[in-house]
């Protein structure tokens, strides 16, 4: 019964034939909570042109992480992006994938950096902190991933140290960015801008400063991948 009534969700909301032989089958990974009561939204993953679709609807998102990396930035993105209905991917830079963040809570990733950096995303972020800002500097694998990014006119964002220690140090940042307000960082940024939140090259980077901005910083995020309408609803049910 079940079964059937996922089956029955499929088809009423995504328009596609879950069961003949003569097309793949929609396999389901997950059902996901929506902000609505009572509704749960599908993932779906299929070769099939329908699925396809589908799975576009859903923004995949890239946040790596490290040892060292802070924990209220990396939970806000996540948690946030999760609300508006984005597919968040933790992955990990160090040779393992539980990382203790800056303030010692240990944080399990989905993958390592080299697995996700198989995979196309709509937005990569990385969070800050030290050492885990430099940790993520130091990874090859993202850096080729922010470049691959940056080159496909991709947004990606950094907040804390990781604007200065992350993306001016591999020459992905335009001026008037923002970081975390201390001389080591601000000195590495062309022009920084004391603005909690700061959007440039064409919309496509966003940089904020720490983990109290951290919320606006995701809120803004989401508002680029999803539009106002959906931020305006997100941030009322956060209470923002």
């Amino acid at each position: 019964m079940r079964l059937l009534t996922v089956a029955l969700l499929v088809h009423q909301h995504f328009g596609i034939q879950t069961t003949t032989r003569s097309q793949p089958a929609v396999v389901v990974k997950a059902l996901v909570t929506s902000p609505q009561p009572n509704i749960r939204s599908l993932r779906l993953f299929s070769s099939s042109p329908s699925a396809k679709t589908a799975l576009n609807m859903v923004k995949r998102v890239l946040v790596p992480i490290a040892e060292g990396s802070e924990e209220i930035e990396t939970t806000c993105i996540t948690d946030t992006l999760t609300r508006f209905g984005a597919e968040v991917t933790i992955a990990s830079v160090m040779p393992d994938l539980l990382c203790k963040m800056s303030r010692g809570i240990k944080v399990m990733a989905d993958m390592s950096i080299e697995d996700a950096a198989k995979e196309e995303y709509d937005l990569v972020v990385c969070p800050g902190g030290m050492p885990g800002a430099t940790h993520l500097r130091d990874s090859e694998t993202l850096k080729n991933i922010l470049e691959k990014q940056n080159a496909a006119g991709k947004p990606y964002g950094a907040i804390c140290a990781a604007p200065a220690v992350v993306l001016a140090t591999h020459q992905l940042l335009d001026d008037k960015a923002t970081c975390y307000p201390a001389p080591q960082f601000r000195e590495k940024l062309q022009d920084p801008v004391d603005d909690v939140v700061a959007v440039t090259g064409g919309g496509l980077i966003t940089t904020s400063k720490g983990p109290g901005t951290a919320l606006l910083f995701a809120l803004e995020l989401g508002e680029q991948l999803y539009g106002k309408e959906a931020r305006n609803k997100i941030q009322k049910e956060m209470l923002v």
